[in-house]
């Protein structure tokens, strides 16, 4: 393991604690937002759609961007202006505003998210073992570091927009000193790099569909904790509104304890028989939930949700990044199905609490569950594996970074 394969590791995770900082810092504040502005609970929905609209439209288009300028070169770019847009957020003063400035923080995020992906991807494969979920555990660690940055810049008496400011000013240098640090995607194999430019691009596999499914499933299963949690709290069980709080926090501590050790565990039982495990465990530890009878169990319900449904998604995207010898396309079309899960679960769980009830409404997670542990089972064996791929010589990437180096 060389000096360079180290620090590249190493800066793939702390982008993943920044990416968690800028877009759980948006989430922190949006509250507060929505507060300045006088903006209904409808107003506040229609922000988020917009920002995962955003997201989604630019994951999209990262299968043809990646394949041409590499994850590194995605980052390089997208980090900035995901901070920068976060500033616009900051001083959004009316609502069309602020839906327009979520959009651009969610479209600028989607790159960002692809990207880091992508990068660990590269990284995972170069090391020829799991990384990867070690990797979201920054992103969890991000996201927890947003949650408390926020609740002291309250207790301090910090405006709305001096926090946010402070995050995306600082979330800048930081991005910039990281792109130095990653990789180059793998390069095509010998004959492809010729043809990747003349002909169009190729359909992917279609176990990128079914490993997209399986993210579609456990990002709409993460979401219905972050977006339902609360209200399932405090609407169904009656607890109080500083109990309720308590929920998610439990959830995301489940959830970075589940990536600290879900690598070493992929090592142990493989990745298909993980995800069937962890699709298990999910849709039993909603059923725990939904018959907790008193508050305390539930929430404790919510840390074994957590612990359940972590490593569904980091396992998902890095079989789709070793479905193809370059992982960026395969990694934003499993993102782009992923994302479409967030955006949906908030629509199904609401139409069905508004038909029956939010208990029942959050059965479709118990089936979520089920979906993950069956799509599991279809994988092939022989895209469980990580294959190991050389890292393209350094030289090539020097002369390149003279060239950035003297253009800038």
């Amino acid at each position: 393991m060389t000096r360079a394969l180290r620090k590249a590791r190493h800066g793939a995770v702390l982008t993943f604690v920044l990416a968690g900082l800028m877009c759980g810092t948006f989430t922190v504040r949006l509250p507060a937002l929505a507060d300045r502005l006088h903006l209904p609970e409808s107003a506040v929905g229609l922000t988020l759609l917009s920002w995962g609209i955003g997201a989604l439209l630019t994951m999209q288009l990262m299968r043809v961007v990646l394949a041409r300028i590499g994850s590194r070169g995605v980052l390089r770019a997208a980090a900035p202006l995901c901070a920068a847009s976060l500033v616009l957020v900051a001083f959004a003063p009316s609502f069309p505003v602020l839906a327009l400035a979520a959009a651009l923080f969610g479209m600028a995020f989607g790159a960002v998210d692809v990207g880091m992906n992508a990068q660990g991807s590269a990284v995972e494969r170069a090391y020829g073992r799991p990384v990867m979920s070690g990797m979201h555990a920054g992103w969890c660690v991000g996201a927890i570091s947003a949650g408390l940055v926020g609740t002291a810049a309250i207790a301090l008496g910090l405006s709305l927009t001096a926090h946010i400011l402070v995050v995306a000013l600082l979330s800048v240098p930081a991005a910039l000193a990281l792109s130095r640090m990653h990789l180059p995607d793998p390069a095509p194999e010998a004959g492809e790099a010729g043809r990747s430019s003349s002909r169009p691009r190729r359909r992917l596999p279609g176990v990128v569909y079914l490993l997209g499914a399986v993210t579609f499933a456990g990002f709409m299963a993460e979401g219905v904790v972050a977006d339902w949690n609360g209200l399932y709290l405090m609407d169904t069980l009656h607890a109080s509104e500083a109990v309720a709080a308590l929920g998610y926090p439990v959830f995301e501590a489940g959830m970075l304890l589940a990536r600290l050790a879900g690598d070493r565990l992929r090592g142990r039982y493989g990745a298909r028989g993980l995800i069937m495990f962890s699709g298990a465990a999910t849709a039993l530890a909603f059923l725990a939930v939904i018959a907790a009878p008193v508050t305390m169990a539930a929430v404790a319900g919510l840390f074994f949700i957590g612990l359940s449904v972590a490593t569904i998604s980091p396992m998902a995207l890095s079989l789709a990044g070793t479905a193809t010898r370059e992982p960026g396309p395969a990694i934003a079309q499993a993102s782009a199905m992923g994302y479409a899960g967030l955006l949906l679960g908030p629509v199904v769980i609401g139409f069905l609490s508004s038909a029956a009830s939010l208990r029942v409404a959050m059965g479709v997670a118990v089936v979520l569950g089920v979906v993950i542990a069956v799509a599991a089972r279809l994988l092939p064996a022989s895209r469980t594996e990580i294959v190991p791929l050389p890292v393209r010589p350094a030289r090539e990437e020097t002369d390149e970074e003279v060239r950035l180096r003297a253009a800038a």
